[in-house]
């Protein structure tokens, strides 16, 4: 008999070391949506080598433009989508208060509103999965699961990100985050 389907969204992934070498090699990828259809997620800390307004042709406020672009994953590079925090978003649709969308109108429109706690960060690309894919990846033990919080994504900076998560996890995770990246290097 089959367990039930348990959603990974709001979830963090973390390589858990078995990655290394691949796109996925100790990247944070957070979930944003994942049911018996598949799953949808955008990597946190792998930073691109533009910025936002080089990107999209919209004339956006210097605020978004000039903000890092960020790779959201190997599938799709041209694909733009951004994740959006504000204290009026307590429904939004990955969690409490982070909204995923891929419209250019929404951005335009976060991007001239005038509320303090409104924050954006913009990608290109996403990663993927196709029915049952990722739950295949989970018991193989590919990927190791924490809660997601907004401050993963617009606190906790990006290039020390999958660190500070497997240091939060501690015991052998806070090994692997103070080990070498390739451990032939020990």
């Amino acid at each position: 008999m089959s367990e039930p389907f348990q959603s990974l969204q709001g979830q963090l992934l973390l390589d858990g070391g078995s990655l290394a070498g691949s796109f996925f090699s100790r990247t944070v990828v957070l979930v944003c949506q994942h049911n018996p259809d598949g799953a949808f997620g955008l990597v946190l800390n792998r930073r691109a080598d533009q910025t936002v307004g080089e990107v999209v042709i919209e004339d956006l406020p210097e605020r978004i433009a000039e903000q890092d672009l960020w790779v959201g994953g190997p599938v799709q590079g041209t694909v733009m989508s951004f994740l959006h925090t504000d204290d009026f978003l307590p429904d939004a649709n990955v969690m409490p208060f982070l909204h995923h969308s891929n419209s250019v109108d929404d951005l335009l429109e976060i991007a001239n509103s005038f509320s303090i706690s409104s924050k954006v960060r913009v990608f290109a690309g996403y990663s993927g999965w196709g029915a049952g894919q990722l739950d295949d990846e989970m018991q193989r033990k590919a990927w190791i699961t924490q809660p997601a919080a907004v401050s993963h994504v617009f606190e906790t900076k990006p290039d020390n990100l999958w660190r500070s998560v497997m240091t939060e996890l501690g015991g052998v995770h806070r090994l692997m985050a103070d080990g070498p990246e390739d451990l032939s290097w020990n």
